[in-house]
């Protein structure tokens, strides 16, 4: 496996990839697809992006893990706070894709200045919650009753991580 920065050339990939996860249901609040140019300006090419890595293998991303700065108003978060969020393919499931992008994504988050990096799951997605959990994020929060994009109501449990 190879983990390194997101390209603009690994768009496609990325795509196919979250679209996937959408389509399947129930781990990501996205609930309609993207294309490659809305994966380009969210998760590589962003203004408040601090990173984005991917997993490689034999040469087929099979993760990304994207971390941006949290904007205080929008978000409700302090300043130094950062925003994760992470896919991995489902046959990738299990091969350790999400521990190698966190340790990606850690020292880049270290250099930056980040304190605290925020995930917030939806409390359906069990796989999530336990993936989180076990990179040593906490609970520190509860959003009940989110309305998602097809009117399915579900709590999200946010999570954090505190850079030491």
């Amino acid at each position: 496996m190879i983990t390194r920065p997101a390209t603009i050339d690994d768009a496609a990939q990325m795509t196919a990839l979250l679209n996937e996860i959408i389509m399947i249901g129930g781990t990501t609040a996205y609930q309609t697809p993207l294309d490659e140019d809305q994966v380009r300006q969210k998760f590589i090419a962003a203004d408040d992006l601090i990173c984005c890595h991917v997993a490689e293998i034999d040469s087929v991303v099979m993760g990304f893990q994207w971390l941006r700065w949290a904007n205080q108003e929008a978000d409700g978060l302090p300043k130094g706070w950062a925003i994760i969020a992470s896919f991995v393919a489902g046959q990738a499931a299990g091969k350790g894709v999400g521990k190698h992008l966190f340790a990606a994504t850690v020292p880049v988050a270290q250099r930056a200045g980040v304190r605290t990096i925020d995930a917030t799951i939806r409390a359906d997605n069990t796989s999530g919650l336990r993936y989180y959990g076990g990179l040593g994020f906490v609970d520190y929060d509860v959003l009940p009753d989110v309305v998602l994009t097809d009117e399915l109501v579900v709590d999200k449990r946010r999570k954090r991580f505190d850079i030491g």
